[in-house]
Parts: structure tokens; C-alpha cells; sequence
């Protein structure tokens, strides 16, 4: 072999190895976690969603696999203008390639258009509108967890069902309290019943006398709670003060989380009916992951938000090791086009229109006789298979579908 041939074998080698070598450079990611840190649903999402972003980041293995993660978070106060900053400052100067949990319908919704314009990701387990994978979709977002749609199925459907067919809202007066109200007020609507009437409450709220005064008066056998967190909660305690439910009409509590029903007691909280896509006690996975959870917290065991920020994170890492890219439209498509796999949640799929599919459960809260220690506050009723608790793909207007 004359010294021209072992020169070029030399640079062939040269380029090969360090072609290999950036193939399996690290690749260094950073999520933001955003969401109310402060207010009403801080024990909801919080400090809880950074902990299962952890615990996602932890159980990849993402160090042993290449990917270095950082995890950085921010409260946006539940509003709007808040978190819209917060995720443009986010994407231009500090690299964010995909903001996780974000609660607060009105704040998804206009994180939605950042993320959109800055062509990062979005994994929304916090918010409830159904309208993030309708009319408002975007290649950029994946809605996680729960809608306004599947709440409205799942206990309003039940409480028609049950005889409850004349309806009163009290409805918080943003995007999530109109969404919740709308969805259910058409399920009630479907089933037959009739809608009596709405009062819309500030948000948030702490003195619901008034609006539960008008919602009595209605005579409605069902009185709709489209409201979350602290609000519920007042609410609900409210209503027992003027004696509601001993009066012979029945509260609806359209979104109830654990964390609302440990604050209120089952003495009061007991025979609400409500509708979770996961509960801790649900089986041995939920049980052993939620265990781990509860050790970082304190004891708390998870909200859904909380379960669907770790379930959402896990795929997110699971896109890319498969692409071995941060760009988000290669990761998006991974992400609907392979099925979800998790110990939360089981195995789903994420639909074009950014809907994470999956099982919805109606749950009934325990009287306190029937609770056998801390946190045991649910019993199942029944569970909607994920094509009947979600909006059909075609329904929701999302310019996404393919027809």
C-alpha cells in the first residue's frame, strides 16, 4: 500500500470516528415547568408537577441514554399576560424546548400561540379546555390528562343518569368555566334535561353566597360547580352552610381533585361524585409510583396533573432518544405516532389533533367509616373506555385532522 492510500485510509478513519462521535454527543434538553406556584391550584400542579417531571427524568434513565435534562420552573400567577412572558423569555433566551403542566385554560391558551410561533413544545396536563385540540389546536401541543369534553361525559353524564335533569351553573367567568359549562351543558342537553340557568363568578373567588342563593332559588336538581380548585372548594363548603344539599338538590362538582377533597374532609366532601383519568389507588403501579411521590412530598399522594406531567415528560424523553434531535416537529410526530406506555396511565396514544387518549374513571368520594387511612378518599364506579370519555376526532374543528 504506497503512502496516498494510507494517508486517505487514515482521513476516512479520521471522519468516521468523528462522525460517530457527534452522532453520540450528549444531547442537552431543558423543560420549564409552568404553573400556579401560589395561589388556588398550587397543591394541584405546583411544586408536585416539578417532582413527577423529576421522577419521569429519573425512571428514563435520560444520563445513561445520552440526554442531559434540565428542568427549570415559574409561577404564572394564573394569568395570561404572566405566562405569556414567562414562555417567551423562556424559548428566545434561556432554550426551553418543551413547557410542561401549565393550569389555568386562559394561560394554556395563550401559551399555545408562543409555543406555536417559537416552535417549541407544549404538554399541557393542567388546563381543561377542550378547546386546545379544537378550534385552537396546534403542531405544537399535546393536551395531556383530562378536558372539559371528558369531565362533562363522565359526571355529568352520571348525574343525568341518575334523574338529575334540570341544571344551574355556577361558573368561573374564564376560558375553562365557559368550556366546562358549554361541554356539560350539551351532554345534559343530549341526555334529555334542561339548563335552568348561569351565574358567572370572578375568578378566583372566596364569597360564592350570592351566586348559591340564585342557584337555590332555580329549583334545578343539580347545581353545576364549573369552577376548580380553592374555588370548589369554597363552594362546596358554602353550600353546606346554607344547607343545599339537606334541601334535597345535588352538587355537581364537574372538576374535583384529590387535593380538593383532602381540604375539605370526607365529612364534607362525602358522595361527590367526579371524574379523574387517574387516581393513586387505582392499582400496584399507581400505588408504588405515587409511594415514591408522597416520600418527596411530604406524604401528599398525586393529583391526575401531577401523574399526567410525569406521564407526559416520559414520552417527551422517549421521542428524543428515538429522533436524537430537540427540533419539534420530528419529536411531535414520533410522539403521535407511537403509542404511550406508562405505569400511570398504561398504554394510549396521542390523536392528531394533540389529544393524549385514555381510560376516564368516575369516582365517588368515601364517607369517612368507609376510608381506611390516609388518602383513601375514592371508590370506583365505573370507567369510560378513552373513545367515549374524549371528543371524537372529527367533532372538535382542529385544522390538524385529515380527513
Amino acid at each position: 500500500m504506497d503512502r496516498r492510500s494510507l494517508l486517505a485510509g487514515a482521513l476516512a478513519t479520521g471522519f468516521s470516528m468523528k462522525a460517530m462521535a457527534q452522532t453520540q454527543a450528549p444531547i442537552t434538553i431543558k423543560l420549564g415547568v409552568l404553573n400556579d406556584r401560589s395561589g388556588l391550584y398550587a397543591d394541584l400542579a405546583g411544586e408536585g408537577s416539578v417532582v413527577a417531571a423529576r421522577l419521569a427524568v429519573e425512571d428514563f434513565q435520560a444520563a445513561a441514554k445520552g440526554i442531559n435534562v434540565q428542568i427549570i420552573s415559574a409561577d404564572h400567577q394564573n394569568k395570561p399576560d404572566v405566562g405569556a412572558n414567562i414562555a417567551r423569555q423562556w424559548c428566545d433566551n434561556e432554550g426551553v424546548d418543551a413547557i410542561l403542566d401549565v393550569p389555568t385554560s386562559s394561560v394554556a391558551l395563550a401559551v399555545n400561540q408562543i409555543v406555536r410561533e417559537k416552535n417549541k413544545i407544549m404538554i399541557d396536563s393542567g388546563a381543561a379546555t377542550s378547546d386546545l385540540t379544537g378550534a385552537q389546536c396546534s403542531p405544537n401541543t399535546i393536551h395531556w390528562t383530562y378536558d372539559t369534553y371528558a369531565l362533562a361525559q363522565g359526571t355529568g353524564g352520571a348525574m343525568v343518569k341518575a334523574g338529575g335533569d334540570t341544571w344551574f351553573f355556577l361558573t368561573a367567568d374564564y376560558a375553562f368555566g365557559h368550556a366546562l359549562e358549554r361541554d356539560t351543558s350539551a351532554v345534559v342537553q343530549k341526555a334529555g334535561g334542561r339548563v335552568l340557568g348561569a351565574v358567572r363568578t370572578p375568578f378566583p373567588g372566596t364569597d360564592f353566597s350570592s351566586f348559591l342563593l340564585q342557584a337555590q332559588a332555580s329549583k334545578a336538581k343539580v347545581i353545576g360547580l364549573a369552577n376548580a380548585g380553592g374555588d370548589t372548594v369554597n363552594s362546596i363548603k358554602q353550600a353546606a352552610e346554607f344547607g343545599i344539599t339537606q334541601g334535597g338538590q345535588k352538587l355537581a362538582g364537574l372538576l374535583v381533585f384529590l387535593t380538593d377533597v383532602h381540604s375539605l374532609g370526607l365529612q364534607t366532601a362525602q358522595g361527590l361524585v367526579l371524574t379523574e383519568t387517574f387516581y393513586w389507588d387505582l392499582n400496584d403501579s399507581t400505588r408504588a409510583w405515587s409511594k415514591r411521590f408522597g416520600a418527596l412530598r411530604g406524604g401528599a399522594m398525586p393529583t391526575m396533573v401531577q401523574a399526567g406531567v410525569y406521564a407526559g415528560t416520559l414520552h417527551y424523553l422517549k421521542a428524543i432518544a428515538a429522533t436524537k434531535s430537540r427540533e419539534a416537529a420530528a419529536n411531535m410526530a414520533w410522539m403521535k405516532g407511537n403509542p404511550t406506555d406508562d405505569p400511570l396511565f398504561g398504554k394510549n396514544q396521542v390523536r392528531q389533533d394533540g389529544r393524549f387518549v385514555c381510560p376516564a374513571h368516575l369516582f365517588e368520594v368515601k364517607k369517612p367509616s368507609e376510608s381506611k387511612g390516609p388518602w383513601d378518599y375514592y371508590k370506583l364506579i365505573s370507567t369510560l373506555p378513552g373513545d367515549q370519555a374524549f371528543r371524537p376526532l372529527n367533532e372538535g374543528g382542529c385544522s390538524l385532522v385529515r380527513t
